[in-house]
């Protein structure tokens, strides 16, 4: 135990030492709203400049669902400085790197390059960012290939196809119910026009934020900032709501046929975010949980359902401390040959009961902090991945400082705090069940039936 806990001091000496060594983020705001975000590594000749906006899938109303992701798509089909195919060319002629992500929260954009070549990803990024066409032909040749990327990835997935239905029944209100990508209904009546709309009221100087990270000077990449986006007119996006979720008052059940080789279920517990939490220490304090069930090979779900038990194939549990809105906890796992879908489901309920009636012991706390803290460490030793928190926790409004922070309230977390929260939010009343119920692979069909019910 000794030897874990001193892992863990030692960890979080590192992420400090880590962290000054690099330099500090600076900070700077554009007049016309855009914020700045610098962070200087000089350990290589190379930088990451992201932006990101603050609009992704959970912005979107129904009918509209999956536009985000479209108009990502439609980013790099040109403008009249920079036709089709030129942004990409041109970023590859200067030796960098370069794509996007459409997540629920945000579309973020970025470039990796020598960081001598930045300016020129500044200047692509800001004329596209008010300049883009939109023409009509591309559009309807993304659209398409939007809902082909969606077939492969999800209706001919079961397992996702059980997860995009399982949101649709899980959440009621919170826009997470509805998938990124869209639902094809909706892709299929999606028109050019609403596309330029979107883009007219999201994409925009004060709706962005732009991370560099790298071997740069913040100064300078604040000069460059003000000469290319400085100029942008900003828009009018619309003030986010709330969106809470209402108290869910009985358990929630769906079952989805669809051609499988093996039975699924997947569990999720209404759970707060550090956005929605009452008490700013639960997140972690699920966080620290999530790692107790599935923290590597000597977590609970491993070591018990899966090489003790040997009643599960596998399982995993996870938990999203930063989402936008209110989040779920999640457990999932497909049963082995000899065991069937319901005896493993069970299993998973023994797991959690077990959270909520004894504490964890000093050393499993000691070992799983560690584990948590060890990974962000070495997420922050790459500047893509540190790029990548400092612009999500922005963009999301938890502000860039919390990466720093994160340590210290993981190894405040105590075992008592995570029995805590597993009483209070792992209960029978607040989980929905999705069960995969595979059906013939060769017949050809694959149907979705949901069988729902929420009592009280």
């Amino acid at each position: 135990m000794q030897r874990i806990i001193t892992l863990l001091a030692m960890l979080c000496i590192v992420f400090t030492t880590g962290a000054q060594a690099a330099g500090e983020v600076r900070e700077y705001m554009l007049e016309n709203g855009m914020k700045v975000l610098v962070k200087p590594d000089h350990r290589a000749p190379v930088a990451v400049s992201q932006v990101w906006y603050k609009v992704g899938s959970s912005a979107e109303h129904n009918g509209i669902t999956g536009i985000s992701h479209v108009l990502e798509h439609m980013m790099f089909k040109g403008t009249k400085s920079y036709p089709a195919g030129r942004f990409s060319a041109i970023i590859a002629a200067n030796g960098g790197e370069e794509n996007a992500f459409t997540g629920r929260d945000y579309t973020a954009y970025y470039q990796f390059m020598g960081s001598d070549r930045l300016e020129t990803a500044f200047e692509l990024e800001a004329d596209r960012m008010r300049n883009l066409l939109l023409p009509e032909d591309e559009f309807q040749k993304e659209r398409q290939v939007v809902r082909e990327e969606r077939f492969m990835r999800t209706e001919d997935k079961p397992e996702a196809l059980t997860y995009e239905r399982f949101n649709a029944v899980a959440y009621l209100n919170t826009p997470y119910r509805n998938p990124v990508i869209g639902w094809d209904e909706d892709l299929k009546a999606l028109t050019v026009d609403d596309l330029r709309a979107w883009y007219e009221t999201y994409y925009a100087p004060n709706n962005a934020t732009l991370v560099v990270v790298g071997d740069v000077d913040p100064d300078a990449i604040f000069g460059l900032a003000k000469k290319y986006f400085g100029k942008l007119k900003p828009s009018k996006p619309p003030v986010d709501k709330p969106r809470g979720e209402p108290e869910q008052r009985g358990e929630r059940r769906l079952r989805i046929h669809a051609p499988a080789k093996v039975p699924y279920v997947l569990i999720g517990y209404q759970v707060p975010s550090l956005k929605t939490a009452e008490e700013d220490w639960e997140p972690y304090a699920l966080d620290v949980l999530a790692g107790i069930l599935d923290g590597g090979s000597s977590a609970r779900l491993t070591s018990e359902l899966i090489r003790k038990q040997e009643i599960a194939a596998s399982a995993s549990a996870g938990y999203n401390l930063t989402a936008k809105y209110q989040t779920l906890f999640m457990l999932d796992a497909n049963p082995t040959e000899k065991h069937s879908i319901e005896e493993v489901e069970q299993a998973l309920y023994q797991q959690v009961e077990k959270l909520r009636s004894e504490l964890a012991s000093d050393a499993e706390m000691a070992r799983v902090k560690a584990q948590v803290i060890a990974s962000k460490v070495y997420e922050l030793d790459s500047v893509r991945q540190l790029a990548n928190q400092m612009g999500a926790l922005e963009t999301i409004g938890l502000g860039w400082q919390l990466m720093d922070q994160y340590p210290e309230k993981i190894k405040a977390v105590t075992a008592e705090q995570v029995r805590k929260v597993a009483q209070k939010y792992l209960i029978e009343k607040h989980r929905t069940v999705a069960v995969l119920v595979p059906e013939d692979v060769g017949n050809g069909k694959q149907t979705a039936e949901k069988e729902v019910s929420d009592e009280g």
